[in-house]
């Protein structure tokens, strides 16, 4: 699992000939997904230009405490501290590790390090003897005090010509360190989530079909922040022009409502949380035409059908301990209609949208909404961008969850 994806990872590179290895690990972490900054101590630019990680991490590298002396502009070492999810400094020398557990501060990586409110990992580097020294071993061993993360080095030829403990880890083993320290953290680990998005289209004939106007975007982004709080999760999506943002979420792609039933059937009884965001047709035609149909000057009926209610199928089916959450769009009597559904369908939660604000509902990059939970609490929210929406909402669901 991924858990990379969207985290902020500043990355502090000392004078060490294993700061090649930050390139690679700059590229892989970007790739994930990550958001990554990089500050330099002056050393290290010896062993590997700003030019080449600020082109990989795309942003400024930072390796002075200011950019233009004659100007006095200056980087805000506290603010990167404060930016990052984790300070991973690598490669860490045996000079950066001492000034790391002494306090000293005598350039722009050490600064930050001091200010960082994030955890730190830290991925040695350096030559067999230095690794072995009593010092050395002293200074590792406070950082573990202070549950910084230590990543070991490995054993193979060295820079002097020996072979032995001191190679910095691969930027693979870096990344899955970092990958494991997010996961143990995340509140959705071990979970299995299921989220449909967007619309479903019953076929008229070969052509034509019935549908609505939802873009799927608001369950997408519920996907992507169940799957950044480390849950397992597949989303059941509709027709959609939408990409998926994060790649650890498994999609599958339906068409119709029965399909999307089909799918709810098979992947709930192996849920923890199943959140219905999906905006299933309630009627399709009675009869599908194989062919498509020719206009011709007479009036065409349609007989309609309701489609199956897989939302209220799924509350009968659901056993303790699982959560199964819907959304209702109304335009009026909103709040007693979505309390009606909750309670006719076994619900655990109900968003409710209101076609009647402005910015909510299908179409739009915001959204405006209410939750009410099976203890009848009511929380209203103002608008939102939907990703900050679907934050507000797997928060709610993971008080659920206790």
């Amino acid at each position: 699992m991924n858990m990379l994806y969207q985290k902020r990872i500043l990355i502090g590179v000392s004078g060490s000939i294993a700061a090649y290895k930050s390139a690679f690990l700059v590229r892989l972490l970007v790739k994930a997904g990550a958001e990554v900054k990089v500050v330099m101590t002056p050393d290290a630019e010896e062993f590997i230009t700003p030019l080449t990680l600020a082109t990989l991490s795309k942003h400024p590298v930072h390796s002075d405490f200011t950019e233009d002396k004659h100007n006095g502009t200056w980087v805000n070492h506290v603010d990167l501290g404060i930016w990052a999810d984790v300070m991973l400094i690598a490669p860490a020398t045996a000079n950066t590790i001492s000034k790391m557990v002494h306090g000293a501060s005598n350039n722009l990586l050490l600064a930050v390090y001091l200010s960082a409110k994030c955890q730190i990992a830290v991925a040695p580097a350096m030559d067999l003897d230095m690794f072995k020294h009593e010092s050395t071993q002293e200074n590792l061993e406070a950082l573990k005090v202070r549950e910084h993360i230590l990543i070991e080095p490995g054993t193979g030829e060295l820079a002097s010509g020996l072979v032995g403990k001191g190679r910095m880890a691969e930027p693979e083993e870096i990344m899955q360190a970092l990958n494991d320290h997010f996961l143990a953290k995340a509140p959705f680990n071990g979970k299995k989530v299921v989220v449909t998005a967007g619309p479903t289209y019953e076929a008229i004939d070969a052509v034509r079909f019935i549908g609505n106007h939802s873009s799927g975007r608001m369950g997408m982004r519920i996907a992507n922040e169940f799957s950044r709080k480390g849950a397992e999760v597949t989303l059941i999506c509709g027709p959609t022009q939408l990409e998926l943002q994060d790649p650890s979420v498994k999609r599958i792609n339906i068409v119709s409502a029965a399909d999307m039933k089909e799918q709810a059937d098979h992947h709930f009884a192996n849920s923890d949380i199943f959140v219905m965001s999906a905006a299933v047709a309630d009627y399709r035609p009675k009869q599908q035409v194989q062919n498509k149909i020719k206009k011709s000057d007479q009036q065409l009926n349609i007989d309609l059908e309701p489609t199956d209610d897989i939302l209220k199928g799924l509350g009968q089916a659901k056993k303790e301990g699982q959560l199964l959450i819907g959304f209702a769009l109304e335009t009026d009597n909103e709040v007693e209609n979505a309390r009606g559904k909750l309670a006719r369908k076994n619900l655990d939660l109900i968003v409710l949208n209101s076609l009647n604000d402005d910015g909510a509902g299908f179409g739009h990059a915001t959204n405006k909404i209410s939750m009410l939970d099976r203890s009848n609490n009511l929380a209203s929210f103002e608008l939102k961008s939907k990703e900050k929406v679907a934050q507000d909402i797997v928060e709610k669901i993971l008080t659920l969850c206790d």
